[in-house]
């Protein structure tokens, strides 16, 4: 497998342990952006770590294309989309006004009339 779709699947796997900690109530739905790193890993038969397999709750011998559906089978029933403000809990969420970018006030003095 590619080194960088590699590090980008190690990264999805990285948050999902995060993401999966929070109390399934409490958790975002899983974020769409782990959709392309599962896909890029989906023919991969080289086994996956053995931390990893724990986490995705796979048996031994499980390979990267097995870690790779476990992910993609999040998105089955999934009917919304989390924004990166709401992962990996939807409890996190709840100060938007906070992260809200607002307009400033332009300034004109570099263009003369």
């Amino acid at each position: 497998m590619h080194q960088a779709a590699r590090l980008e699947f190690e990264r999805v796997m990285d948050e999902f342990v995060r993401w999966h900690v929070v109390p399934e109530d409490e958790r975002s739905p899983a974020p769409a952006w782990w959709w392309g790193p599962a896909m890029a890993e989906v023919d991969d038969r080289e086994p996956l770590s053995e931390t990893w397999r724990c986490s995705l709750h796979l048996p031994d011998g499980a390979s990267f294309a097995d870690g790779a559906c476990t992910i993609l089978a999040l998105f089955v029933e999934q009917t919304s989309l989390t924004a990166p403000q709401d992962f990996p809990s939807k409890a996190e969420a709840a100060d938007h006004d906070i992260r809200e970018l607002h307009p400033l006030p332009s300034d004109d003095s570099a263009f003369p009339p």
